[in-house]
């Protein structure tokens, strides 16, 4: 589905809607700690609010996405509100799976002689760095074909800035990586039954029923149309969320620059956990006078490095926002 016409209630039409970006796919980032999970959750939940079927997908080792709606969430989508539904995706077990479907392919195509040495490279390999990188984007992959179909706004809640970086930029690495696989394929399979009409044996199978060979194309495929989806600024938006300190907004100067090399559109900014505006004329304790003055100037940086996309504010509360009611009343304003 993945459209951008949902079906609309009546009341949606009535609601204010927060200022998140509003596209088929949607991804929240940032640092540890600063509420990317909250944000995304709450995003969610206001487009399904909206009327759009809404699937929130968390890819975050941390798996805080259950916590934070406080549901029993699992691999699948479950219903956690009106037309919005959760899931979080564990990147060990998803590089496990993908190990076993790789040794069920070679197990078709291999001779049994080797496949034990086979079988050990490939264990080899499950460990190796970017592994669980390689199998989480085989996944969000097939979640964007798969789940599309299903849902009108997919938010993908991320891991810490690092990880989510690399498994963004995958999609170029890996299809050229995996278009040399594939040629090296089809070059051994030309040999192979070139040699097989020399000798005179039967002929072997054509390359068009090559499982292995197929199983690549069709991964180079996905991955693909996945890098066109993750392009498309009219399809896709990324949403950095950071608080107003040094760290996280270097952080997220980095990120957005590394973003911008691949190619990926960046939506908005949220700033989170900002100090309410103060009563004019009202004393201040000097604890917070002087937060708030250090706060004033992270924002001017922000405003200065970060202006050119959309920045929203969030103000910290007096209590952690868990739940779907309480995600529901989280206040998100535009800067002035």
């Amino acid at each position: 589905m993945l459209s951008d016409e949902g079906s609309r209630p009546p009341d949606a039409a009535r609601r204010t809607p927060l200022p998140f970006p509003d596209r088929p796919v949607l991804f929240f980032g940032g640092k540890g700690g600063v509420g990317k999970t909250t944000m995304a959750a709450a995003a969610a939940l206001d487009l399904a609010a909206r009327g759009h079927r809404t699937l929130l997908v968390s890819t975050d080792p941390a798996h805080s996405t259950a916590d934070v709606l406080q549901a029993e969430l699992g691999d699948r989508p479950s219903r956690v509100a009106e037309r919005c539904w959760a899931m979080e995706v564990d990147p060990e077990r998803e590089a496990d799976r993908y190990i076993d479907a790789v040794k069920e392919r070679i197990a078709s195509a291999a001779p049994p002689r080797l496949l034990g040495e086979v079988y050990r490279q490939v264990d080899i390999a499950r460990v190796s760095p970017g592994a669980a990188e390689s199998a989480l984007f085989d996944r969000f992959t097939r979640i964007l074909e798969e789940e599309g179909e299903e849902y009108d706004r997919i938010v993908f809640d991320t891991a810490p800035t690092g990880q989510t970086l690399r498994l963004l930029s995958l999609p170029e690495l890996m299809t050229t990586w995996i278009g040399g696989l594939i040629k090296r394929r089809r070059k051994v399979g030309a040999l192979a039954q070139m040699w097989k009409n020399v000798a005179g044996s039967e002929a072997t199978p054509a390359l068009d029923n090559d499982p292995l060979l197929g199983a690549l194309e069709e991964r180079r495929d996905r991955f693909r149309a996945a890098r066109r989806i993750l392009a498309d600024p009219a399809r896709t938006a990324f949403v950095f969320v950071l608080i107003p300190e040094r760290l996280p907004i270097w952080e997220t100067e980095k990120a957005v620059a590394a973003l911008s090399r691949n190619g990926i559109p960046v939506g908005a900014i949220v700033v989170n956990q900002l100090l309410p505006e103060r009563d004019a004329g009202a004393p201040e304790d000097p604890f917070l006078a002087a937060r708030r003055e250090r706060q004033a100037d992270h924002l001017a940086r922000i405003s200065d490095t970060l202006g050119d996309w959309p920045v929203l504010r969030v103000d910290l509360q007096d209590s952690d926002p868990v739940g779907v009611d309480a995600l529901g009343r989280i206040p998100v304003s535009k800067m002035s």
